[in-house]
C-alpha cells in the first residue's frame, strides 16, 4: 500500500523553527520527484518547494525562498521540509507529495501529484 505521512507540524512562534518530515511507504522514494504544498483556510494549495529525483533541480516560492530547505534521505525513504525564521502567514495545512513522472517544475507550480500525503498542521503565532 502506497503512503505518504507528515509528522512535525505543531504550534510556534514567529522567528521560530520546524523541521516536517515524510515518511513513504510501499514505493521507493528515490525515482521519485519529492515537494512540499500547503493550503491556509480559504486559499488555494500552493506548492512551495519540489526537488528532482536526482536531486539536481529545486524549486522554492518566493514566499519560503531561503527560508525553506528541501531535503531527503533516501535511506530511510523520507523527505524533509526545514522551516526556519517562521511567520505568521506560513500557517497552514502542510502536505508532502511524490511524482515518477513529473517535472519540478509540472509538480510545483501546475500542483499535481501521483501520490498525496493527509497533511499536517502549522500554526505560526504568539
Amino acid at each position: 500500500q502506497v503512503q505518504l505521512v507528515e509528522s512535525g507540524g505543531g504550534l510556534v512562534q514567529p522567528g521560530g523553527s520546524l523541521r516536517l518530515s515524510c515518511a513513504a511507504s510501499g514505493f521507493t522514494l528515490d525515482y521519485y520527484t519529492i515537494g512540499w504544498f500547503r493550503q491556509a483556510p480559504g486559499k488555494e494549495r500552493e506548492g512551495i518547494s519540489c526537488k528532482s529525483s536526482s536531486d539536481d533541480i529545486q524549486y522554492y516560492a518566493d514566499s519560503v525562498k531561503g527560508r525553506f530547505t528541501i531535503s531527503r534521505d533516501n535511506a530511510k525513504n523520507t523527505v524533509y521540509l526545514q522551516m526556519n525564521n517562521l511567520k505568521p502567514e506560513d500557517t497552514a495545512v502542510y502536505y508532502c507529495a511524490a511524482d515518477r513522472f513529473r517535472t519540478v517544475q509540472a509538480m510545483c507550480v501546475s500542483r499535481f501529484s501521483n501520490y498525496w500525503g493527509q497533511g499536517t498542521q502549522v500554526t505560526v503565532s504568539s
